[in-house]
């Protein structure tokens, strides 16, 4: 007899807003090869992350972390555990939660998780849309892990989800309550990659930024697309919803200068976006499942100063999903459809 339990995976936060625990966590974050991946020699990559990039973004991170940071802690870790609360009374198996990077740990929830004699591990990563630099990388650290910690333990994993109906369903529902107030344009923001991470995933090096319109001509190289990924998404948010194609647009966030990124770039369109008489604006941000700093301080705080100082009227961001109750509907279909499909406890 199996017995089976769930790891909810996010990304992570600092343990506080100290410029130490910010550091420590930059080193950890940036260190990964699969976010940082250039310079290709390691001790090079080093030098960089290290001597460059942490001693320029310690103090200006932790300031930005303090703008956002709650009595309980980061908004991401409070958060993501009480989707695992919520979800954890839903069904009838043990429900863990680890972040790729800080705490709680992934080597530390595996531990409990097989000193529990759990066998069988579903790997739920609260990312819609594959990326090297997220999806990848936190499905390759818990697996690298699991072969050290417990070798015979059995991992299955949920693939991206951009297209889930469930999904889709769930960000248009929650949010129609902004939708349904007075805007002028809703601007979907995503998370931004380098250009270079798109044709590194591009295993035909003949589709991603060579074919016309690539994110919309149906290929296998989108499994591990993210523009046509996020394109999907979009597209069929944008169709559930009915909203007119005059009133929408996309954007990507959260760029680090010195090489082409996904254009265009959110920033820029906040300054923008009021010339063209878009006074009213609301701001989605769905590659984020919960809310964190990229959509609490860039995008909430920053991004509305910079929209309103260019000439906008009115902003606001509609929430992610967090742990409403759609979205731990979402999580437990899909809990209890994998329980059904696996071996009988």
């Amino acid at each position: 007899m199996r017995k089976s339990a769930v790891l909810l995976l996010n990304l992570g936060s600092p343990d506080s807003t100290s410029v130490p625990d910010v550091r420590r966590y930059l080193r950890e974050f940036l260190g990964d090869e699969r976010v940082i991946d250039k310079p290709d020699n390691g001790f090079l990559r080093k030098i960089l992350v290290n001597g460059i990039i942490i001693p320029l973004r310690a103090a200006k991170s932790a300031h930005a972390y303090s703008k956002i940071w709650t009595s309980e802690g980061s908004p991401l870790v409070v958060t993501s555990k009480r989707t695992q609360e919520k979800l954890q009374k839903r069904v009838d198996l043990p429900v863990e939660l680890a972040m790729n990077y800080g705490n709680p740990s992934i080597p530390a929830a595996l531990e409990r998780l097989v000193a529990s004699g759990i066998d069988r591990l579903l790997l739920f990563p609260q990312y819609p849309h594959y990326a090297m630099s997220s999806w990848e990388t936190v499905v390759a650290k818990v697996r690298r892990e699991a072969a050290r910690i417990a070798p015979d333990l059995t991992i299955e994993c949920v693939q991206p989800f951009y297209m889930d109906e469930d999904y889709i369903s769930a960000l248009v529902e929650s949010a129609r309550p902004y939708l349904a107030k007075p805007h002028d344009h809703l601007l979907f923001s995503y998370h931004s990659i380098p250009v270079r991470h798109l044709t590194k995933a591009d295993s035909s090096h003949a589709h991603c930024q060579v074919v016309a319109d690539c994110c919309n001509v149906c290929s296998p190289t989108q499994s591990t697309c993210y523009k046509a990924q996020v394109t999907r998404t979009t597209q069929a948010f944008v169709k559930r919803a009915g909203l007119d194609a005059a009133k929408w647009s996309m954007s990507f966030q959260s760029r680090i200068a010195g090489e082409p990124w996904i254009r265009p770039y959110t920033d820029y369109e906040f300054k923008s976006l009021p010339g063209a008489g878009k006074k009213r604006l609301l701001v989605i941000t769905p590659a984020f499942v919960t809310d964190c700093l990229e959509t609490l301080e860039e995008i909430r705080v920053e991004g509305a100063k910079d929209y309103k100082a260019a000439g906008g009227e009115w902003f606001e961001h509609i929430p992610c999903l967090n742990d409403q109750p759609v979205w731990i509907d979402v999580l437990e279909k899909r809990v209890r459809g994998w329980q059904q499909s696996g071996p009988a406890e």
